[in-house]
């Protein structure tokens, strides 16, 4: 009995020792250049992950006492090195050098929900970060349509001649399969789509991440063509101020503010908008190519940090828009004129809490609610007002299973619609409610090879479960090669409101008959990738892309002989497959893009023309760029789009979009951009009238290519 007292006695003697020999190193990651702190760095020792960066930069590893070699590496920094003797008391701070010559932006990809680098993510990410959309800001302050239509694969469907709304169209798919995120919660569903793209500026976002195919097992059903996640800048430590005035040649005028800081405890943000655009009638046919518009936009932001590894943030985002378009000549006078007028304001509220554990691992608690008014007086026809409320709650969790990543979580999603003028209206009430749950696991195997499976569950309050597996492989062959594959599911409930490629009135929408049903969704893609630095200046980066997808059970916009629209089922699918390829070279101060994507997109139910209306099959598009030392950029892009269906069989004629930039550094706070848009003036009119009909009662088509020609702008940005 003694004996085994003993041996416990010196057993927890060995223990005690063991655990008075570890000592928990406290350290910070600073970017070298900027100070700001540098979340999600990899701190290994032999080749071995010891701990990740939060959000603050911050980690704490417990080491033995000793000699130790931690080497502190993440995407686009040159890695680095340090020797730590243990026991010490002090927090180390590292400083990383960025590489000025890193192949790839330096971005952590948020829509994949597990903080990866873009380059080794299982999901097919393409991100447009602060390069990009600082040029847009310069070029399109106004809003976001241009620089997500210059992206391959995407095309930008204007929807309306006379207003100017207009829905993004992924991989040949209509408007309504794209779902559109702003820091991960959805945006602009249903009526509450009106204008919505037209209504976020590039300078209030950090990055645009784009998801190409089906995202639905981690968003909701609705990301069958694929996503946008919008992400906002945050504040940092530093006093950010970003003033931008802009005025072109088409009437336009714009005036951003952007205002941000943070300190220990607490931070905020402001965005401030003004854009103005004057009525203008390109082609002289008495309608505005261009209509009177007017918009604010409002977006403040407080932030709380009660510690390092806690944020807290809560938001207000207001935009008040009025236009009017149509006839709006003041000669001749005559009575019949025709006008369509559209007033609308969005309020929303947005709040977040994320909270990073000692273990790497993070929680997120996450919601907004927007509502949205439009009132619609269209000459002739009765005066529409109507309303809609959004609404979104979540809580999430990332957890890291050593080498291994696990994201999981839950959410409610809904929306409730009403039109409240005239109450006759056939459509008075409609709405969407939605619990899910979510999960998906990332299996790193070995360095080279990720397999991510996901699945999800969802519960619609009227059409019952439904079920979204996920399957995603990652494989790095050699620091030259590598490829993507993934499979995923999804589903569309029938929404009478959803953006078409013409603009239904809601005075002809009906109400959904108790026959119609969801629909359903498979997406397949893959891809291969190739990339080689010759040396510090040249590079070559090559990205060939394939893509399939299934819609079972489409639901058809289908109207009568009243003009009353009516929803319903096919009987076979709307397929759209294709591929994309990409390429990008880097030749000491040039930078050459180049993109090409065929789209072979049908509706198999049809017995003959079963393309899908205005997507063009062959698209081309590249871009140059040249710079002198931080002080002057050059560039010039085109973009061949090819013939395009219409409704009737006929094709479309085949057009080349073409723009030039050059952009001014003026020391180290201000720039100066020229630009030019469409240089060779193409327009839909200049090869067909955009309606039929009188000037009184006319019928709009379908738009295909643009209309507001040739545009100069000049804008200056002041940023500190």
């Amino acid at each position: 009995m003694n004996l085994l007292k003993n041996i416990a006695l010196i057993a927890a003697m060995f223990v005690a020792i063991n655990l008075n020999a570890q000592t928990v190193l406290k350290l910070k990651v600073i970017d070298a250049k900027t100070k700001e702190v540098q979340p999600f760095v990899s701190v290994t020792e032999n080749n071995n992950l010891v701990g990740t960066t939060d959000s603050v930069g911050a980690c704490n590893i417990k080491l033995a006492d000793g000699n130790h070699q931690l080497t502190f590496t993440f995407i686009g920094y040159n890695s680095q090195t340090i020797n730590v003797i243990i026991p010490t008391n002090a927090v180390l701070q590292v400083l990383l050098q960025s590489s000025e010559h890193a192949l790839e932006e330096v971005v952590i990809v948020s829509s994949t929900r597990n903080n990866t680098g873009i380059e080794n993510s299982p999901m097919k990410v393409e991100v447009l970060g602060k390069e990009e959309l600082g040029e847009e800001a310069s070029i399109k302050p106004g809003n976001i349509a241009s620089i997500l239509g210059d992206v391959s694969g995407v095309q930008i469907q204007q929807s309306s001649a006379t207003s100017g709304n207009s829905n993004v169209r992924i991989q040949g798919l209509d408007g309504k399969y794209t779902q559109l995120l702003r820091d991960g919660m959805p945006l602009f569903e249903g009526f509450a789509g009106g204008f919505g793209i037209l209504s976020i500026p590039p300078l209030d976002l950090q990055q645009i991440e784009l998801i190409k195919g089906s995202a639905s097992t981690l968003y909701g059903g609705g990301a069958i063509g694929g996503l946008i996640n919008l992400i906002s800048r945050r504040p940092k430590m530093q006093q950010e101020a970003d003033v931008l005035i802009n005025a072109t040649t088409l009437k336009e005028f714009n005036g951003n503010l952007y205002l941000a800081k943070r300190n220990a405890k607490f931070g905020y943000s402001l965005f401030a908008g003004y854009n103005r655009q004057m009525p203008v009638d390109v082609n002289k046919d008495g309608f505005t190519d261009l209509p009177d518009a007017t918009s604010y936009i409002f977006h403040p932001k407080i932030f709380y940090y009660p510690n390092e590894k806690t944020t807290i943030y809560v938001g207000y985002s207001g935009v008040l828009d009025s236009r009017i378009g149509g006839d709006l000549r003041k000669e001749p006078s005559f009575a019949a004129r025709y006008t369509e007028q559209n007033k609308s304001s969005r309020n929303s509220e947005e709040y977040l809490f994320e909270h990073h554990f000692k273990s790497n691992a993070k929680l997120t608690v996450k919601g907004s609610i927007s509502n949205f008014d439009r009132s619609i007086n269209v000459t002739n026809q009765t005066n529409v007002k109507a309303n809609q409320t959004n609404y979104y709650n979540e809580a999430s969790a990332f957890i890291p299973i050593k080498k291994n990543d696990l994201v999981c979580g839950i959410n409610f999603t809904g929306d409730d619609y009403k039109t409240e003028l005239p109450n006759n209206a056939s459509l008075q009430k409609f709405s969407n409610k939605t619990i899910g749950a979510f999960a998906q696991f990332s299996w790193h195997i070995k360095e080279k090879t990720i397999i991510e499976t996901g699945l999800r569950a969802d519960n619609h309050f009227k059409y019952g479960v439904f079920v979204l597996p996920r399957l995603a492989i990652f494989k790095r062959y050699n620091a030259h090669w590598a490829s993507r594959a993934g499979y995923g599911a999804g589903y569309k409930t029938p929404n009478p409101l959803v953006q078409q490629n013409v603009d239904y009135s809601v005075l002809q929408l009906q109400p959904i008959g108790n026959t119609v049903i969801p629909e359903k969704s498979n997406g397949y893609n893959a891809e291969v990738n190739y990339k080689y630095e010759f040396d510090e200046e040249k590079s070559v980066f090559i990205n060939q892309a394939f893509f399939y997808t299934q819609i079972n059970n489409p639901v058809l916009f289908v109207p009568n002989i009243y003009n009353n629209v009516f929803l319903s089922n096919a009987s076979k699918a709307t397929v759209s497959s294709g591929s994309d390829t990409y390429i990008k070279l880097k030749l000491n101060a040039w930078e050459l893009y180049g993109g090409y994507t065929f789209t072979d997109a049908e509706r198999t139910y049809l017995p003959t023309n079963k393309f899908i209306p205005l997507t063009p099959k062959h698209r081309f598009a590249f871009v140059a760029v040249y710079e002198i030392e931080h002080t002057w950029r050059f560039g010039l892009e085109g973009s061949y789009t090819g013939k395009q269906f219409r409704n009737d069989g006929t094709k479309t004629t085949a057009y080349f979009f073409g723009a030039a930039m050059v952009q001014r550094n003026i020391g180290k706070h201000f720039i100066a951009v020229l630009n030019c848009e469409n240089l060779f003036d193409f327009r839909m009119s200049r090869v067909e009238s955009l309606y039929v009909g009188s000037l009184s009662n006319p019928t709009f088509k379908p738009l295909w290519a643009p209309i507001d020609g040739r545009v100069i702008n000049l804008s200056v940005r002041w940023k500190l």
